[in-house]
């Protein structure tokens, strides 16, 4: 008898907006202000139902939000020494793996259901935000290099909701040919006609430095000084201005993915501690202004994310240059992760075939 062999179906090619979607679930996005952690926080990251919460020891947490007794929501919960609590019935999950630690209708806790538990992340408190990553992490936690040899103190802003995906949110943020039709109150009147620009990517770094002259918004009393201009993929875009007459200041923007094509910007400003000019505050304000005239733009933009299969034809000029490489670094992102899934498809194989051996 001749044994035909085993024939194996091939599953059809991801779409580079699945592949979009695999990236960011391997990568890192706030869930919450560090500030407003005094009590549970609700958040949701590519539709994961999340809760975000600190421990007696004041270490940040990160844990699915559903109590798997009756559902009840522990957003709502009460945080403990090192557990959270529902508070429907008062199960309690510890903080370092999830399981079920206490049922206070139990008269015996040995009885625990032993697979009652909620899933935990990894909780990394940076830049005045709680950051989290769904599944293993396809490179680290953002740390940019012009960032590294100035003490920073941050403020984060009141988050804001906006319907489109992470792509367009950073491509939002720095692309610089609408700055004369939308900014023209917090900017003032700025040209039309974009320079060259001066841009250089490494990896999923991107970088592009700009002369700010003072010009009549805002900002016309600081003076000039030279913003460098940066993108992480997915989901870091940061300006650092570098005043003569102030020092170094920033603003940064990490929109979390809601689901693939509806975020919460969360962002922050930071001042270096000797800097000389505006107060964080002040400086949140400015900036907020810019957001908001961002807002009612972006929100009506079609497709509401970047068409990665091409589905819609765009059109693009030398004043998108600096985007253009955002959307290579996002391609290079797409890759690593795409690169990893297929050597652990081929791990599999070779244990199955040892298996079969």
């Amino acid at each position: 008898m001749t044994i035909a062999p085993e024939r194996t179906a091939t599953a059809p090619a991801a779409t580079k907006r699945e592949l979009a979607e695999e990236a960011m679930r391997h990568s890192w996005f706030p869930v919450a202000r560090s500030v407003d952690l005094a009590t549970p926080q609700k958040a949701t990251l590519l539709g994961e139902k999340l809760v975000v919460w600190r421990d007696g020891s004041g270490a940040a947490r990160v844990s699915s939000r559903r109590c798997p007794h009756r559902g009840g929501d522990l957003s709502i919960g009460e945080a403990k020494e090192s557990s959270i609590a529902c508070p429907y019935h008062g199960w309690e999950f510890a903080a370092e793996n999830g399981a079920c630690v206490r049922v206070p209708s139990l008269p015996d806790q040995a009885k625990i259901p032993p697979k009652a538990k909620i899933a935990t992340y990894p909780a990394v408190e940076r830049f005045g935000h709680v950051w989290t990553v769904l599944e293993d992490p396809v490179r680290d936690m953002y740390d940019p290099e012009e960032w590294q040899a100035v003490e920073l103190e941050w403020l984060a802003a009141d988050p804001i909701d906006s319907p489109v995906g992470v792509g367009v949110t950073v491509e939002n943020f720095r692309d610089v040919a609408h700055f004369p039709f939308v900014h023209k109150v917090s900017m003032g009147p700025t040209p039309e006609v974009v320079e060259p620009l001066d841009v250089e990517r490494d990896g999923l770094d991107v970088w592009m430095y700009r002369p700010l002259n003072a010009g009549t918004g805002e900002w016309a009393g600081d003076g000039d000084c030279l913003m460098k201009y940066h993108c992480i993929a997915p989901g870091l875009a940061s300006i650092t201005y570098d005043y003569e007459k102030y020092g170094v200041r920033v603003v940064a923007g990490f929109p979390s993915p809601v689901s693939y094509d509806h975020v919460t910007i969360f962002w922050a400003v930071a001042n270096a501690v000797d800097y000389r000019g505006a107060s964080l505050e002040e400086n949140l304000r400015i900036e907020e202004m810019v957001y908001l005239e961002d807002v009612p733009i972006v929100e009506d933009l079609d497709p509401r994310e970047i068409p990665w299969d091409h589905e819609v034809e765009e059109f693009s000029v030398p004043a998108d240059l600096f985007t253009l490489n955002y959307r290579r670094c996002f391609g290079d992102l797409m890759r690593r992760v795409e690169g990893r899934a297929a050597d652990h498809v081929g791990d599999r194989a070779q244990e199955q075939s040892r298996v079969r051996a």
